[in-house]
Order: C-alpha cells, then structure tokens, then sequence
C-alpha cells in the first residue's frame, strides 16, 4: 500500500471513530459532519471526501460496530470449551462494552431510527449475531439452543439498557 493509501485509510478510519463517538454522544439526528471532522482533526470537506451523507457514515458506522461484536464471538466460538461456551461469549460482550461502550450506544440508538438502510443494518447485524450463537449452542449440544439464545440476546440487551442508564442493579440475579 502506498503512502498516500495508507494515509487515506488510516484517516476514513479516524472519520469513522470520531462519527461513533459525537453519534453516540449527541445522536445521529443532532449531529453534523462538522462536528465530526472537529473530533477527527480535519475539514468537512474530507469527511464528504469518503462519505457522501451523513447517513452513509452512520452505516459504515454501525458496520464496524457489528463487526466488532461479530469478530469477537466467532473468536470465542473457535476457542471456547462447551462447558464455557456461554459464559465466555458472556464476558467477551462485557469487554466489548467496556472498551467499545459508544459503539453500543450508537447500535441504541440505530434501533430507533427508521430510514430502511439503517433498519437493514441493524436487521443484519443481529441476524448475524444469532446466528453465530444458535450455531454455536447447537453445536455445544446445549439443552434448547433456540430459547438459550434468545435468552442470551436478552440479556445482552439488558445489559445495554443497564449501562446507558447506569444501572448496574438490573444485572443483579
């Protein structure tokens, strides 16, 4: 890669962290791209230089979001005893969102935004994300692999809801 390639890509790559963060900040509706190429250190016009709308940044957004939660459950997945299986996806989604806590925030707030090409990504995102756990819990030979993960996703959306409003007590069994 050249290193003006390089560059190009490292910057797409600073657009995109500094869309999650003022997203998940202020919200997809109330934030511009000026506020985004602030966080990002560059001029407005770059940021449309690799993103024609702000809706195409969001998705591209919530893209490496979902990426994130997908590379590392199939990580676990491909490492995880049977015996540890849900337990380990369980602490891997805790360390994604502790580390990667805007992201989660900002796949919130996606949930509610009703332009098709968002629903659709989002849609993906959690067929994925299923699918990689059902498969994953069928193959552990988990006692009813379809009502665990449902059970599962639950929790993790629980989990979401506790760590939005700060209130650790939900997760108290």
């Amino acid at each position: 890669m050249a290193k003006s390639e390089a560059t190009a890509a490292n910057r797409k790559s600073d657009i995109i962290s500094a869309a999650i963060e003022v997203f998940a900040e202020v919200g997809y509706y109330r934030a511009t791209t000026a506020q985004v190429a602030e966080r990002a250190n560059i001029s407005q016009p770059y940021v449309f230089r690799f993103f024609a709308t702000k809706e195409n940044l969001l998705l591209t957004a919530l893209e490496v979001s979902w990426s994130r939660v997908i590379d590392s459950f199939q990580r676990v997945v491909e490492t995880a005893s049977s015996e540890r299986l849900e337990e380990e996806l369980i602490q891997e989604y805790e360390n994604i969102q502790l580390m990667h806590q805007n992201e989660i925030f900002l796949q919130m707030q996606a949930q509610t935004i009703r332009e098709d090409s968002i629903q659709e990504t989002m849609r993906n995102g959690f067929k994925e994300v299923r699918q990689i756990v059902l498969t994953a819990f069928q193959r552990a030979g988990i006692e009813k692999p379809e009502e665990r993960t449902m059970l599962f996703l639950a929790r993790g959306m629980l989990c979401n809801v506790a760590v939005a409003l700060n209130m650790p007590e939900l997760l108290k069994g």
